[in-house]
Protein backbone atom coordinates (compact mmCIF):
# COMPACT_ATOMS: atom_id res chain seq x y z
CA UNK A 1 0.00 0.00 0.00
CA UNK A 2 2.39 2.44 1.16
CA UNK A 3 4.22 1.59 -2.74
CA UNK A 4 0.82 2.52 -4.21
CA UNK A 5 0.77 5.88 -2.04
CA UNK A 6 3.98 6.97 -2.95
CA UNK A 7 3.58 6.36 -6.42
CA UNK A 8 0.66 7.95 -7.49
CA UNK A 9 2.25 11.11 -5.03
CA UNK A 10 4.90 11.65 -7.14
CA UNK A 11 2.68 11.20 -10.38
CA UNK A 12 0.60 13.81 -8.15
CA UNK A 13 3.28 16.35 -8.05
CA UNK A 14 6.50 15.57 -10.25
CA UNK A 15 4.45 14.34 -12.99
CA UNK A 16 1.79 17.53 -13.10
CA UNK A 17 5.02 20.02 -12.85
CA UNK A 18 6.68 18.36 -15.99
CA UNK A 19 3.54 18.06 -18.03
CA UNK A 20 2.61 21.70 -17.11
CA UNK A 21 6.31 22.53 -18.40
CA UNK A 22 5.49 20.74 -21.42
CA UNK A 23 2.67 23.08 -21.88
CA UNK A 24 4.94 26.30 -21.57
CA UNK A 25 6.67 25.22 -24.84
CA UNK A 26 3.50 25.58 -26.58
CA UNK A 27 2.14 29.42 -27.97
CA UNK A 28 0.55 31.25 -25.50
CA UNK A 29 -2.18 30.92 -27.64
CA UNK A 30 -2.73 27.15 -27.86
CA UNK A 31 -2.41 27.02 -23.62
CA UNK A 32 -4.89 30.45 -23.79
CA UNK A 33 -7.20 27.55 -25.56
CA UNK A 34 -6.08 24.56 -23.61
CA UNK A 35 -5.51 25.29 -20.28
CA UNK A 36 -9.49 26.47 -19.80
CA UNK A 37 -10.20 23.46 -20.74
CA UNK A 38 -8.48 21.49 -18.89
CA UNK A 39 -9.40 23.64 -15.63
CA UNK A 40 -13.70 22.30 -16.44
CA UNK A 41 -12.33 18.61 -16.44
CA UNK A 42 -10.09 19.13 -13.26
CA UNK A 43 -13.34 20.66 -11.92
CA UNK A 44 -15.31 17.94 -12.75
CA UNK A 45 -12.79 15.28 -11.06
CA UNK A 46 -12.51 17.51 -8.09
CA UNK A 47 -16.48 17.31 -7.86
CA UNK A 48 -16.67 13.72 -8.04
CA UNK A 49 -13.82 12.70 -5.98
CA UNK A 50 -15.20 14.35 -3.23
CA UNK A 51 -18.90 13.78 -3.39
CA UNK A 52 -18.82 10.07 -5.47
CA UNK A 53 -15.99 9.04 -3.08
CA UNK A 54 -14.31 10.64 -0.59
CA UNK A 55 -17.42 11.86 1.12
CA UNK A 56 -19.58 8.02 1.29
CA UNK A 57 -16.30 6.61 2.33
CA UNK A 58 -16.29 8.24 5.67
CA UNK A 59 -20.09 8.62 5.93
CA UNK A 60 -19.42 4.98 6.37
CA UNK A 61 -17.02 5.29 9.21
CA UNK A 62 -17.92 7.89 10.87
CA UNK A 63 -21.39 9.46 12.40
CA UNK A 64 -23.07 11.88 10.05
CA UNK A 65 -23.27 14.85 12.52
CA UNK A 66 -19.98 14.56 13.48
CA UNK A 67 -18.24 14.37 9.47
CA UNK A 68 -20.31 16.96 8.37
CA UNK A 69 -19.07 19.45 11.02
CA UNK A 70 -15.58 18.65 10.04
CA UNK A 71 -16.44 19.12 5.75
CA UNK A 72 -18.29 22.31 7.24
CA UNK A 73 -14.92 23.18 9.44
CA UNK A 74 -12.31 22.31 6.73
CA UNK A 75 -14.46 24.30 4.61
CA UNK A 76 -13.70 27.29 6.27
CA UNK A 77 -10.87 26.52 7.35
CA UNK A 78 -9.23 26.59 3.61
CA UNK A 79 -11.08 30.21 3.52
CA UNK A 80 -9.49 31.30 6.10
CA UNK A 81 -5.71 29.63 5.37
CA UNK A 82 -6.33 31.27 1.53
CA UNK A 83 -7.06 34.75 3.15
CA UNK A 84 -3.77 34.34 4.97
CA UNK A 85 -2.20 33.17 1.45
CA UNK A 86 -0.99 29.97 2.28
CA UNK A 87 -3.84 28.21 0.30
CA UNK A 88 -3.21 29.69 -3.41
CA UNK A 89 -4.23 28.67 -6.77
CA UNK A 90 -3.52 30.60 -10.15
CA UNK A 91 -5.20 28.72 -12.92
CA UNK A 92 -4.59 31.51 -15.49
CA UNK A 93 -1.85 32.99 -17.14
CA UNK A 94 -2.14 36.09 -15.28
CA UNK A 95 0.92 37.22 -14.06
CA UNK A 96 2.34 39.96 -11.74
CA UNK A 97 5.27 42.38 -11.89
CA UNK A 98 6.21 42.26 -7.88
CA UNK A 99 9.23 40.00 -7.33
CA UNK A 100 7.39 39.61 -3.16
CA UNK A 101 4.91 36.79 -5.06
CA UNK A 102 7.34 34.82 -5.84
CA UNK A 103 8.38 33.33 -2.26
CA UNK A 104 4.88 33.33 -1.55
CA UNK A 105 3.73 31.21 -4.56
CA UNK A 106 6.53 28.83 -3.99
CA UNK A 107 5.34 28.48 0.16
CA UNK A 108 1.92 28.55 -1.20
CA UNK A 109 2.37 25.64 -3.29
CA UNK A 110 4.93 24.11 -1.33
CA UNK A 111 2.23 23.97 1.51
CA UNK A 112 -0.61 23.03 -1.16
CA UNK A 113 1.53 20.08 -2.20
CA UNK A 114 1.77 18.76 1.19
CA UNK A 115 -1.67 18.56 1.81
CA UNK A 116 -2.20 16.96 -1.22
CA UNK A 117 -0.16 14.21 -0.04
CA UNK A 118 -2.06 13.40 2.84
CA UNK A 119 -5.17 13.83 0.84
CA UNK A 120 -3.98 10.49 -1.36
CA UNK A 121 -2.61 8.67 1.36
CA UNK A 122 -6.15 9.04 3.55
CA UNK A 123 -7.75 8.00 0.25
CA UNK A 124 -5.55 4.73 -0.34
CA UNK A 125 -6.04 4.19 3.09
CA UNK A 126 -9.37 3.29 2.72
CA UNK A 127 -9.41 2.01 -0.55
CA UNK A 128 -7.55 1.63 -3.65
CA UNK A 129 -9.90 2.91 -6.16
CA UNK A 130 -10.67 5.94 -3.72
CA UNK A 131 -7.01 6.71 -3.62
CA UNK A 132 -6.34 5.99 -7.66
CA UNK A 133 -10.04 8.39 -8.23
CA UNK A 134 -8.39 10.87 -5.82
CA UNK A 135 -4.81 11.01 -7.60
CA UNK A 136 -6.56 11.50 -10.83
CA UNK A 137 -8.04 14.89 -9.14
CA UNK A 138 -4.61 15.93 -8.15
CA UNK A 139 -2.89 15.57 -11.08
CA UNK A 140 -5.78 17.17 -13.27
CA UNK A 141 -5.57 20.65 -11.02
CA UNK A 142 -2.14 20.17 -10.38
CA UNK A 143 -1.73 20.53 -14.37
CA UNK A 144 -3.13 24.38 -14.50
CA UNK A 145 -2.26 25.62 -11.31
CA UNK A 146 1.71 24.81 -12.19
CA UNK A 147 1.18 26.51 -15.72
CA UNK A 148 -0.40 29.54 -13.69
CA UNK A 149 2.55 29.44 -11.36
CA UNK A 150 5.19 28.73 -13.89
CA UNK A 151 4.30 31.97 -16.26
CA UNK A 152 4.25 34.18 -12.93
CA UNK A 153 7.53 32.78 -11.82
CA UNK A 154 8.97 33.71 -15.43
CA UNK A 155 7.51 36.86 -15.40
CA UNK A 156 8.85 37.84 -12.36
CA UNK A 157 12.60 37.43 -14.09
CA UNK A 158 13.67 33.69 -13.18
CA UNK A 159 14.83 31.27 -16.04
CA UNK A 160 13.34 28.54 -17.29
CA UNK A 161 15.80 26.70 -15.46
CA UNK A 162 15.22 28.20 -11.94
CA UNK A 163 11.88 28.23 -12.16
CA UNK A 164 11.31 24.52 -12.90
CA UNK A 165 13.79 23.87 -10.14
CA UNK A 166 11.97 25.81 -7.88
CA UNK A 167 8.42 24.41 -8.26
CA UNK A 168 9.79 21.14 -8.58
CA UNK A 169 11.49 21.53 -4.93
CA UNK A 170 7.60 22.44 -4.22
CA UNK A 171 5.97 20.19 -5.40
CA UNK A 172 8.32 17.30 -3.80
CA UNK A 173 6.52 18.12 -0.34
CA UNK A 174 3.48 15.85 -1.69
CA UNK A 175 5.52 12.65 -0.74
CA UNK A 176 6.69 13.55 2.95
CA UNK A 177 2.86 14.56 3.21
CA UNK A 178 1.93 11.00 2.31
CA UNK A 179 4.17 9.14 4.13
CA UNK A 180 3.67 11.06 7.17
CA UNK A 181 -0.16 10.70 7.00
CA UNK A 182 0.45 6.92 5.88
CA UNK A 183 2.20 6.48 9.33
CA UNK A 184 -0.17 8.49 11.26
CA UNK A 185 -3.42 7.17 10.04
CA UNK A 186 -2.18 3.27 9.76
CA UNK A 187 -1.96 3.78 13.48
CA UNK A 188 -4.76 5.70 14.19
CA UNK A 189 -7.33 4.60 11.72
CA UNK A 190 -10.63 6.20 13.96
CA UNK A 191 -8.85 9.65 12.44
CA UNK A 192 -9.51 8.72 8.89
CA UNK A 193 -12.67 9.95 7.81
CA UNK A 194 -12.43 13.09 9.39
CA UNK A 195 -9.17 13.67 7.12
CA UNK A 196 -11.31 12.07 4.29
CA UNK A 197 -13.36 15.24 5.40
CA UNK A 198 -11.43 18.02 5.73
CA UNK A 199 -9.69 16.58 1.79
CA UNK A 200 -13.29 16.76 0.60
CA UNK A 201 -13.33 20.22 2.13
CA UNK A 202 -10.26 21.19 0.10
CA UNK A 203 -11.31 19.65 -2.96
CA UNK A 204 -15.02 21.63 -2.91
CA UNK A 205 -13.55 24.89 -2.25
CA UNK A 206 -11.09 24.70 -4.91
CA UNK A 207 -13.35 23.51 -7.55
CA UNK A 208 -16.16 26.47 -6.27
CA UNK A 209 -14.20 29.32 -5.21
CA UNK A 210 -10.71 28.85 -7.30
CA UNK A 211 -11.90 26.82 -10.69
CA UNK A 212 -15.00 28.31 -11.50
CA UNK A 213 -14.84 31.68 -11.60
CA UNK A 214 -12.41 31.40 -14.46
CA UNK A 215 -14.88 29.37 -15.93
CA UNK A 216 -18.26 31.62 -15.71
CA UNK A 217 -15.70 34.73 -17.26
CA UNK A 218 -16.28 33.04 -21.02
CA UNK A 219 -20.50 33.15 -20.84
CA UNK A 220 -20.42 32.36 -24.99
CA UNK A 221 -23.52 29.49 -25.69
CA UNK A 222 -20.85 27.37 -27.42
CA UNK A 223 -18.08 27.50 -24.45
CA UNK A 224 -20.64 27.06 -21.23
CA UNK A 225 -21.88 23.74 -23.56
CA UNK A 226 -17.80 22.67 -23.78
CA UNK A 227 -17.05 23.78 -20.24
CA UNK A 228 -19.95 21.22 -19.38
CA UNK A 229 -19.12 18.38 -21.44
CA UNK A 230 -15.88 18.49 -19.64
CA UNK A 231 -17.04 18.76 -16.16
CA UNK A 232 -19.14 15.95 -16.78
CA UNK A 233 -16.63 13.68 -18.42
CA UNK A 234 -14.31 14.70 -15.07
CA UNK A 235 -17.42 13.43 -12.87
CA UNK A 236 -17.98 10.74 -14.79
CA UNK A 237 -13.74 10.11 -14.85
CA UNK A 238 -14.23 9.36 -10.87
CA UNK A 239 -17.24 7.98 -11.35
CA UNK A 240 -15.88 4.80 -13.08
CA UNK A 241 -13.40 4.26 -10.13
CA UNK A 242 -16.22 3.82 -7.69
CA UNK A 243 -18.70 1.94 -10.12
CA UNK A 244 -20.20 -1.31 -8.33
CA UNK A 245 -18.02 0.21 -4.79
Amino acid sequence: MLLLILLFSTLGSIGALLISALLLLFPESVRYRFVPNLVSYATGTLLGAAFLGMIPAGLKQAPVFLFSVSLLGGIILFFLMEKLVLWRHSHEDQVSSDTAVVPLILVGDAFHNLVDGVVIASAFLTSIPLGIGVSLAVIAHEIPQEVGDFAILLENGLSRGKALLLNGLASVTTLPGALLAYLWLDKTSTLVPYVLALSSASFIYIALSDLTPGLRKDVGGMATLRQLLLLIAGIGTIAIFHHGQ
